[in-house]
């Protein structure tokens, strides 16, 4: 069984010109090519496999990541059209704060204004006493592989989202969009789903999990805090919906080192029938019956037309 993530799916937007997404055809195209070579699995076969623990069924499953506005434009549609159904994950936070959720604050700085020109502002802000994470070192070494940034944008996304401490890392946010984005707020609103939204996926057959509440690195929480993200993105997403059946939940970043044992510990007590995290490899019975909080997935760039437009090789 392959599990494919996905995130920003849409149209080109000529004021984001560095911003890293999936255009709405390529999804299109990548359906195609995903529906001739292995076929979609349904939904109660998947959830059968899951429950019993059985041998997975081959084919693919779809999920989507972040709670974008996004999958309830272009995405739905598309799968309605198929008959598909899709895994939506949705960190909860920005239903509170009002603004964007740290990782995608820094999409929108990155997209706009590209890796140097927010480089250049961040080293204006950030001092050696806010980078005490031991592990960094590691990070750095580790995270992003997957991803086709140039080093000045990964560093960026490292230093926000993995070396910085946790205490830090929102005003440093607030000061870098207040530089570059002033009026947050006006757009925030519209970069998410909305409750209708959530409730029309559910309706229409998809399955709604967690993916935290507000997208933090869990390995970098006490255990408290992590458990605070979990319950309370799983009880604000059963009181929208009215009820998660069943309980789902996916790792913000994905990489083994963005949680640990106490988020697996969490998630089984929980009541979390399943989760998934990121590694590029087919979910097996194994996985199933031996790890069933962390289960693989692929990123949608392993496949063909799953690449970003600008990067993706000339043909």
């Amino acid at each position: 069984m392959k599990v494919i993530m996905y995130h920003y799916v849409r149209q080109d937007e000529p004021s984001l010109p560095h911003f890293r997404h999936l255009h709405i055809d390529d999804f299109r195209l990548q359906l195609d090519y995903l529906e001739r070579a292995f076929g979609f699995i349904p939904k109660d076969k998947f959830l059968a496999s899951i429950t019993d623990k059985t041998a997975p069924p081959k084919g693919v499953v779809l999920t989507f990541d972040d709670g974008l506005k996004d999958h309830a434009r272009f995405v739905l549609p598309e799968l309605q059209k198929r008959n598909l159904f899709g895994i939506f994950y949705i960190p909860t936070g920005m239903y509170q704060s009002g603004k964007l959720l740290g990782p995608h604050r820094i999409h929108m700085l990155l997209g706009k204004y590209g890796g140097e020109e927010i480089f250049g502002a961040l080293k204006n802000i950030v001092s050696d006493d806010m980078l005490p994470f031991s592990s960094r070192e590691e990070f750095k070494t580790l995270t992003y592989r997957r991803h086709q940034d140039d080093d000045t944008t990964k560093l960026v996304k490292r230093t926000l989202n993995y070396f910085i401490d946790e205490h830090y890392r929102e005003p440093v946010l607030d000061k870098l969009m207040g530089q570059f984005f002033p009026h947050e707020s006006e757009f925030a609103r519209d970069y998410y789903l909305s409750p209708e939204d959530l409730k029309k996926l559910s309706a229409e057959g998809m399955m709604v999990g967690s993916h935290g509440a507000h997208h933090a690195v869990m390995s970098k929480l006490p255990r408290a805090e992590q458990e605070e993200e979990i319950t309370s993105s799983f009880d604000l997403l059963e009181e929208t919906i009215g009820g998660l059946s069943p309980r789902t939940y996916c790792h913000p970043y994905g990489d083994p080192l963005s949680f640990d044992g106490d988020t697996l510990d969490i998630l089984k007590e929980a009541n979390c029938l399943f989760s998934f995290a990121v590694e590029a490899r087919d979910v097996e019975k194994a996985d199933l019956i031996g790890r069933p909080q962390a289960l693989p997935r692929y990123d949608c760039n392993l496949f063909p037309h799953g690449q970003v437009r600008s990067l993706a090789p000339l043909s």
